[in-house]
């Protein structure tokens, strides 16, 4: 089961989910199924062998900040798009 990020195009609200052979996933916050699947570049690292817990929360850390590095440029992107 493939854990995925997506973002529903009814209320923009963004998610990962599990997503099972032939199902289709909704979204947590207003149920809707028109979902755009985004490019996720984290990875789990929960069960990585060998790591401390400061090594973990530091990737983890570097993870969030990528993470709200690329919704800002998604936003900006989307903003002068809509602009244009």
């Amino acid at each position: 089961m493939p854990l995925y990020d997506f973002r529903c195009g009814g209320c923009r609200h963004e998610f990962e989910s599990l997503v099972r052979a032939g199902s289709t996933p909704s979204c947590p916050s207003c149920g809707g199924t028109d979902l755009e699947r985004l490019i996720s570049t984290s990875f789990s690292v929960k069960g990585a062998p060998g790591l401390s817990d400061a090594a973990r929360r530091a990737v983890q850390k570097q993870q969030r900040a990528l993470h709200r590095d690329q919704a800002a440029f998604q936003h900006e992107n989307e903003k002068k798009h809509l602009d244009d």
